[in-house]
């Protein structure tokens, strides 16, 4: 059993401005742990999560991966956030390196066809759009769970197009890349499957799924 990272580091005054890794995050580790033979054995060179928050899924990678060459990157649009990871990746002896930004857009184009392991649990909670987008633009602990209608308008940019780029989250990921994704059962998984099997040939499918109170998560594992 690979343990969660070391998160003693983190205060009560960190949580009030960075998500507290809670069920989605452990469904999402317990996810990543099921694969990790299949995730040693394509030799990762670059790991990206997107919205690291305390760093506690970048840094558990890195875990996996054990003494690996790889480059392991982490965006969050909240700079409270980024310093979180920093931190979490010393913690934990990991080189994470953090960026604040939203998405992917400052590192593409260059990740072009170059992620291995891309990571996204995102703000999936059902809210008004003015309270996502309120919540993206103050860049704080609401931007981790506040998306919108159908919880799912941060993840639409990301699973259609980065609009700066217009990218697709089929280019950033390399031949051999693996792509999960936390989400509820209100996101409709079945028409995300859908979606990225024939907008971006990607295969979609759950790994792995877990009732936490009213909440029915999901993480969902995409591949070329």
């Amino acid at each position: 059993m690979i343990p969660t990272p070391d998160l003693s580091h983190l205060t009560r005054e960190d949580y009030e401005h960075v998500y507290e890794p809670a069920e989605d995050t452990f469904i999402l580790l317990d996810a990543l742990e099921q694969d990790a033979e299949e995730l040693r054995s394509i030799s990762p060179l670059v790991c990206l999560e997107i919205g690291s928050g305390s760093g506690c899924v970048s840094s558990f990678v890195g875990s996996i991966l054990g003494d690996s060459a790889a480059l392991y990157l982490a965006t969050d649009i909240n700079p409270n956030a980024c310093k979180c990871t920093q931190r979490t990746g010393r913690q934990n002896k990991i080189p994470v390196e953090p960026i604040t930004a939203s998405l992917v857009g400052p590192l593409l184009p260059r990740l072009r066809h170059s992620v291995d392991i891309l990571l996204f649990n995102p703000p999936y909670v059902p809210t008004f759009s003015s309270e996502a987008d309120d919540a993206q633009q103050d860049a704080d602990i609401a931007g981790a769970w506040a998306g919108g209608s159908d919880g799912m308008e941060v993840t639409d940019i990301l699973l259609e197009e980065v609009e700066a780029y217009g990218v697709r989250p089929q280019d950033l990921l390399s031949p051999k890349g693996r792509f999960y994704l936390v989400a509820v059962k209100q996101n409709d998984l079945s028409n995300i499957c859908k979606r990225m099997l024939l907008k971006h040939k990607l295969k979609g499918e759950v790994v792995l799924q877990r009732r936490a109170g009213r909440e029915h998560l999901f993480v969902l594992r995409f591949t070329r």
